[in-house]
């Protein structure tokens, strides 16, 4: 089979569904990362206030909360990395079983198609899921780094030392989390791929859906405006 029959396995439609739920992925990432002044996300408030973290963390004595902080941030990121590797491994499982699914496909009347149909609709998802799984992994080292840049922070703050090592403390501890963000918005966009088993049509609402969801939590939701009640110190 030719890579010109390959195309022909899909309608118009899958490859608009197909290009709205990446561009929709790459849109709403970008958007979040960089808001306008006058509308920040709720991840760039999170970031001004992980810098005011930082700045308190210079005079607390001890810093036993700080280090616990970290600890549990290395404990997320390394559980949805494990959460992640599962879901790869059961995509795996299904891409090599695609008969089954086709059958499946069939009985629930949804149309039947090539066993390739179905594997490149699985493979959509597969490497949505491993992109999420190498961000949780780098996001959990980078963590690991903050926790070392902020033991290197001395304990007298007015040692020269003291501001400029908790600045670089938060500015890893700000990309560890741009990280796990982004891994947690790929497995949204990896859910709704699944859609796609369903037909275009319905990959299209999914993608329109967890776009919704994604810029409501970040631009209206109610823990953004608890967030704008007392802004972070910027002056920092």
């Amino acid at each position: 089979m030719t890579w010109i029959d390959r195309a022909l396995l899909f309608s118009p439609l899958d490859y608009v569904a197909v290009t709205c739920l990446i561009a929709g992925w790459l849109w709403i990432g970008w958007r979040i990362e960089n808001p306008t002044p006058s509308k920040p996300s709720v991840s760039a408030l999170m970031d001004a206030f992980r810098r005011d973290w930082m700045t308190q963390m210079v005079t607390r004595q001890p810093r036993v909360f700080d280090a616990q902080l970290v600890g549990n941030m290395r404990q997320s990121t390394s559980f949805f990395a494990s959460t992640s590797m599962i879901a790869i491994g059961g995509a795996l499982a299904l891409f090599g079983n695609t008969e089954s699914l086709a059958g499946v496909a069939e009985d629930l009347a949804i149309g039947s198609a090539p066993a390739m149909v179905w594997e490149i609709k699985i493979l959509i998802a597969l490497l949505l899921l491993s992109n999420a799984f190498l961000k949780f992994v780098w996001s959990h080292r980078l963590f690991g780094y903050c926790a070392v840049l902020m033991a290197a922070v001395p304990n007298d703050p007015d040692d020269v030392h003291a501001h400029p090592r908790a600045a670089q403390a938060a500015d890893i501890s700000i990309t560890a989390a741009r990280s796990f963000n982004k891994a947690l918005r790929t497995i949204y966009f990896a859910l709704a791929s699944t859609a796609w088993m369903l037909g275009p049509v319905a990959l299209l609402l999914a993608t329109a859906a967890t776009l919704a969801i994604l810029y409501r939590r970040e631009f209206a939701s109610h823990s953004r405006g608890v967030l704008l009640k007392l802004p972070p110190n910027t002056q920092t």
